[in-house]
């Protein structure tokens, strides 16, 4: 098993930091991974990382939710949108995101999508070499 980063994620990357296999890869906007990746094969399933992400974009794979309902005023960070995100990430660096939406108080939205994201990540994406 896994954890996984939703497209809740906009790359804060405190959760690279605690991670004690160094397993948590971020992609790149540009090339189509806007978010953190997590590498499946050397996960070890610690949670480290949930507590330091911000945005409570990391689940264990089998707690990933089909129907997330916003709170309103998060933001969902996938491929295909245009909103557009600024911020420091935990190093106080900037994150620019032009892959965003704000999220409305109430709407749902299945984050399940994003375990084949990950996975893809190190299988057909750029995976380590990003």
């Amino acid at each position: 098993m896994t954890h996984i980063i939703t497209s809740l994620c906009l790359r804060d990357g405190g959760c690279i930091e605690v991670c004690p296999v160094d397993c948590i890869v971020p992609g790149e906007s540009a090339d189509g991974w806007p978010q953190m990746y997590i590498d499946p094969e050397t996960c070890i399933d610690c949670g480290a990382c949930v507590p330091e992400c911000p945005f409570e974009a990391i689940f264990p794979e089998d707690e990933v939710p089909a129907a997330f309902e916003a709170a309103g005023g998060e933001y969902i960070n996938r491929v295909g949108l245009t909103g557009h995100y600024e911020a420091e990430d935990a190093e106080g660096n900037p994150v620019i995101l032009d892959t965003v939406r704000q999220l409305e108080s109430g709407e749902v939205i299945d984050l399940t999508d994003d375990i084949q994201v990950n996975y893809d990540f190190f299988e057909e994406g750029p995976g380590y070499g990003d």
